[in-house]
């Protein structure tokens, strides 16, 4: 009796420790987006009224033309309202930064540690059809540095390119009602396939091809040598006539930990709970998900990993 209480006890006080973690860690949460405009220069053919810059803070737009022409976000009708995307034009530059450093992390989702977002979008090879026909993008160089005074060119990439937006997984391609399922604007679609590589996919293919993933323009720091950035600079296009418009940075969440055994993308009390209620004891037998370290049971080291990769 002494010993099951004993047993109960240190579970209590393991689940105080883990709750009172995550309350510190939620207090404390960097923003997965940019937080803060340190300049902005619009260049020659930057789209008068588009030049806002503080629209490209936060998170990427998922509904669009509210009042004018509603419309979900989707790669056939990006956002285009003065309040949701900024101009560059020729010559022009936007710098943002994020709140923290954005890591070259490996276990990023195909090593992509960066996305930027623009109003991209895909042409219909059949009008109202939702089948890819061309991308339309206005280009832009991106630059990124850790201290916001060197700066390092991403080869290979464009600014108002790459994957148009998503804002959710669960719409038509030209709905004009939000759904309810959201894309996850901190995931990369698979660069393998280019947004060029998506011509002639139909939209439940392009629906599979984004695999949850909110489009973007896809940056691996590796590619620049950079351990860490924390400073993305966005210039212009270098041909008069296009003018690159954005809408957000992200950095890439890391894929999801074992740990996360409710796959939400996060390790906290509800994974706990799962952890706890698999609970066989050392010697015991079974707990599936939950025995996170393959001994056959759910016991103090299983706790010990969850604990360890809280979030």
């Amino acid at each position: 009796m002494a010993s099951t209480a004993l047993h109960r006890l240190s579970l209590a006080v393991g689940l105080a420790l883990a709750l009172t973690c995550a309350a510190d860690r939620a207090a404390s949460a960097d923003s997965p987006f940019a937080t803060t405009v340190v300049s902005y220069t619009p260049g020659m053919g930057a789209v008068a009224g588009y030049t806002n810059p503080l629209v490209a803070l936060g998170s990427p737009e998922r509904f669009t033309g509210d009042g004018f022409s509603p419309q979900v976000v989707t790669p056939f009708q990006p956002a285009f309202l003065t309040s949701e995307v900024v101009s560059i034009g020729v010559g022009g530059s936007l710098v943002l930064s994020f709140d923290h450093d954005v890591l070259d992390d490996p276990n990023n989702p195909f090593g992509i540690d960066l996305l930027v977002f623009s109003n991209a979008f895909f042409s219909d090879a059949v009008a109202g059809a939702g089948i890819v026909g061309s991308l339309i993008g206005e280009g832009g160089a991106i630059s990124v540095s850790s201290d916001g005074v060197r700066w390092t060119v991403v080869p290979n990439v464009v600014a108002d390119g790459g994957f148009p937006t998503l804002g959710y997984l669960d719409v038509a391609p030209y709905a004009t009602v939000p759904g309810s399922v959201l894309s996850d604007f901190t995931r990369p679609v698979d660069p393998s396939m280019g947004g060029v590589g998506m011509i002639g996919m139909d939209w439940p293919s392009l629906l599979v091809a984004y695999d949850g993933a909110g489009g973007g323009v896809g940056i691996d720091l590796a590619t620049v040598g950079l351990a860490s950035i924390r400073y993305v600079r966005i210039s212009g296009a270098a041909s008069f006539g296009l003018s690159p418009e954005v809408d957000a940075i992200a950095d890439v969440a890391a894929a999801s930990s074992p740990a996360d055994l409710d796959g939400n993308g996060s390790v906290n009390a509800a994974d706990l709970a799962i952890l706890l209620g698999a609970w066989t004891g050392s010697g015991g037998s079974g707990g599936g998900d939950a025995d996170l370290d393959g001994d056959g049971d759910v016991d103090a080291s299983d706790l010990a990993i969850l604990l360890g990769a809280w979030q």
